[in-house]
């Protein structure tokens, strides 16, 4: 998961787009990048890290220029380089830049082509280079010195035709402007919106809503699946559909964790979905458990406060905050190593006792995903003095792997995966687990009537990948490159590039 952002202003765009990268960089801690454009040339900096540490005063004095994108990074597959941070440039044709955000599932055969077709290099392991080349290629095959409007819409109509999987790109064109465009499933959320200034009309594209709001900027709407958008130096708009048969499919998981709550997706206020979703499991809750002796229900910070709130209310219980947050530290479930995201729990959260002590604890998290971090929490919760502990989920059980840019384990990892959900909750320590249904989350999501979303994108909970495309043998290939042993590996190899760096 990432975050991408792209502008084009009628002044300096470097703070607007530094601005927008840590609104968004709950999307990714791993790398940040920004690149602009002023007088034709292209001006980068990109590297490891959060957004304020690596972008210092002399990065920003460099990025000149009214038209820029930025990004932000979590290793898809694990892995953590600066070599991999982006936006990726490509010189030939006209020289490109490009972020993305999502996983491209026949990226290997699309490397090949490549190099086969146009003799184009990719030199990282990160399929966004490979999403960049094959945009660079459908432009150059065009062999024209200038381009317009009408060569980008049909570049991006190529790249539909080639690439599957989950992307949601932007790009900048030294020159000419900036581009946006969504995979014809719309897995991965994009947005555009303007704003007007003193100096005229400006533009931006990013992956939230809310890092419009934060600027300034009024949503126009949804980039629609398959559509591109295209803003010239000029300040000229210009949409287009690109695919041939878009149907509008974007991932579930984003309204349950991913997002933030003040953004809007695909015209679904993330905020209220996820006050529905607490207003549902506390149905379920009352269905399946009407004589519970629930004291008081308190939320895994963050992302489950909303739905936390909204049981408690439904239910009629006592809500209340009995954990804090140590804010310095990532999303445990996408670290890449067992051993570190073990250390993080603790470090990343602490009980307060008095709200525990002789109490039946009913904690709600967003869902569960490798079960690391429920174990330890449900432990902390009797460590303080918990009398009982239950737990419930606002999302499903997961027990498939995510194959369109979300970094979740090998399936055998999956706490869920070939478990019941009474396995589950023994393996967790928990006196009582409930989970959402998946028909009651897609209801919180869409709100009947009020969404235009075709289906969502739920295959980490049913197994069932809306591309269609997603074979045993791709399955099989993504666990050898995500269980934990393969990225221990990984990290173990870095470590010896560097001692050995360091030695010499």
């Amino acid at each position: 998961m990432c975050g991408i952002v792209g502008i084009v202003g009628r002044q300096p765009v470097n703070q607007s787009l530094y601005d927008a990268l840590l609104v968004l960089q709950h999307r990714g801690q791993d790398a940040a990048g920004i690149v602009t454009c002023h007088d034709e040339k292209l001006h980068l900096r990109k590297d490891n890290g959060l957004v304020r540490d690596v972008f210092g005063v002399r990065h920003m004095m460099q990025l000149r220029g009214n038209t820029g994108i930025g990004h932000v990074r979590y290793p898809t597959a694990g892995q953590s380089s600066s070599a991999e941070a982006q936006p990726f440039y490509v010189n030939s044709p006209y020289g490109i830049a490009l972020a993305h955000n999502g996983n491209l599932i026949n990226a290997t055969d699309l490397k090949r082509d490549l190099f086969l077709e146009a003799l184009r290099h990719v030199n990282t392991e990160s399929d966004s280079e490979i999403l960049l080349n094959v945009f660079a290629h459908e432009l150059q095959i065009l062999g024209k010195l200038r381009i317009d409007e009408r060569d980008v819409f049909r570049a991006v109509a190529g790249v539909h035709r080639r690439c599957r999987g989950a992307y949601a790109a932007v790009g900048l064109i030294p020159g000419y402007g900036i581009i946006g465009f969504r995979d014809p499933c719309g897995i991965r959320p994009l947005v555009y919106g303007r704003r007007e200034t003193d100096f005229g009309v400006e533009y931006m594209i990013a992956s939230e809503s809310v890092a419009l709001d934060t600027l300034g900027f009024d949503l126009v709407r949804d980039v629609c699946p398959g559509e591109a958008v295209v803003i010239d130096c000029e300040g000229n708009l210009h949409t287009q559909q690109c695919a041939e048969r878009p149907v509008l499919s974007p991932c579930l998981f984003e309204f349950v964790y991913f997002a933030r709550p003040d953004t809007i997706l695909d015209n679904i206020s993330v905020h209220k979905a996820r006050s529905r979703m607490g207003r549902f499991l506390a149905a379920k809750l009352q269905r399946e458990w009407p004589g519970q002796d629930i004291d008081v229900v308190i939320p895994i910070p963050d992302t489950s406060r909303t739905a936390a709130l909204q049981l408690a209310n439904s239910l009629g219980l006592p809500y209340s905050e009995g954990f804090i947050k140590n804010r310095y530290i990532g999303r445990t479930f996408i670290m890449p190593g067992q051993q570190v995201r073990k250390r993080s729990v603790r470090h990343k959260l602490n009980a307060i006792d008095l709200e525990f002590r002789r109490k039946n604890v009913l904690l709600v998290d967003d869902s569960i995903v490798r079960g690391t971090t429920s174990q330890q929490i449900i432990q902390m919760a009797r460590d303080a003095g918990a009398n009982r502990v239950y737990f419930a989920s606002a999302a499903p059980p997961v027990r498939f792997p995510n194959v369109y840019g979300i970094d979740m384990p090998a399936a055998s990892e999956l706490v869920a995966h070939r478990r019941t959900d009474e396995e589950v909750c023994q393996l967790l320590g928990a006196d009582r687990l409930i989970y959402q249904s998946l028909d009651d989350l897609i209801e919180a999501v869409q709100k009947r009537g009020k969404s235009q979303v075709d289906r969502f994108d739920a295959a980490v909970f049913d197994g069932d990948y809306v591309t269609g495309d997603v074979t045993p043998e791709y399955l099989q290939r993504l666990e050898a490159q995500r269980n934990d042993s393969a990225k221990e590996q990984r990290e173990g190899f870095n470590e010896t590039v560097i001692d050995l760096y360091n030695s010499t």
